[in-house]
């Protein structure tokens, strides 16, 4: 069975090791940039945020088209380098959280809302607010559908 495994992973090693100077800089660079960009972005979000219903616009001119497109390509881009880096060294998670973050998909509010219902999540989003004086965030009550 060991061997089985080493077989199958030797040429997998292979295919990545030539990229892991890289995985390991970007792994560094999302762990440094999430450093001050999560907190940035629990701050200046409405204390509102996740009780409040919102509509995407859906008419859109091209400058907008253009940069939603560009906002979910970096989006998918984040989530597959998150996807790789469960399994190489790198901030998988955390990439995959800011890349579905910054993405507009079906259901995102919903999974977001999901996310802040957990307890320590919620309550260190609300300590990073009160280290800033702003208003604590509204608790999001559980999806009905």
């Amino acid at each position: 069975m060991l061997a089985a495994l080493e077989q199958t992973l030797t040429p997998l090693w292979e295919i990545v090791e030539p990229w892991m100077p890289a995985l390991v800089g970007l792994g560094i660079v999302m762990a440094i940039a999430s450093t001050f960009a999560i907190p940035w972005l629990i701050v200046r979000m409405p204390a509102d945020y996740f009780t409040t219903r919102r509509k995407p616009d859906i008419d859109r001119g091209l400058i907008a088209t253009l940069v939603w497109l560009l906002r979910n390509a970096l989006a998918i881009l984040l989530v597959l380098a998150g996807m790789v880096m469960l399994v190489l060294p790198g901030q998988g998670l955390l990439t995959i959280l800011i890349g579905v973050g910054i993405s507009t998909f079906p259901g995102k509010y919903r999974l977001e809302r999901a996310i802040m219902r957990r307890s320590a999540v919620f309550r260190s989003a609300n300590w990073i607010r009160r280290r800033a004086n702003r208003a604590p965030l509204d608790y999001p009550a559980a999806d009905n559908h």
